[in-house]
């Protein structure tokens, strides 16, 4: 019913950019807190960041001062900024619509099929 598609992912070196995003194929963007949560290989599934109905923003100390999480309602779309990459951010990019707007959420309304970002040394 609802789907959410992320799209960005690719293979970049240390210290380049890469900028995600997630269409949503309704109006939940505007409705729901909306983030992005990662999983590296043998690894949890980790919070990066999370943006509340109204704008308001939190981040992972990890990717702090270096991600940037943004919407755009209109379009139903969902971003994430990345710069200053290091490989420790290797893993798949998920979106989703936690049931708590927190980055250590655990339960979500909504999920998508992640998009994997590659950052070699």
């Amino acid at each position: 019913q609802v789907q959410l598609v992320e799209s960005g992912g690719g293979s970049v070196q240390a210290g380049g950019s890469l900028r995600l995003s997630c269409a949503v194929s309704s109006n939940i963007v505007s409705r729901y807190c909306m983030g992005w949560f990662r999983q590296a290989p043998g690894k949890e599934r980790e919070g990066v960041a999370v943006i509340e109905r109204g704008d308001s923003t939190r981040y992972a100390d990890s990717v702090k001062g270096r991600f940037t999480i943004s919407k755009d309602n209109a379009k139903n779309t969902l971003y994430l900024q990345m710069h200053s990459l290091q490989p420790e951010d290797t893993a798949v990019y998920y979106c989703a619509a936690p049931r708590s707007c927190s980055t250590g959420a655990t339960r979500f309304y909504y999920w998508g099929r992640g998009t994997q970002v590659t950052v070699s040394s």
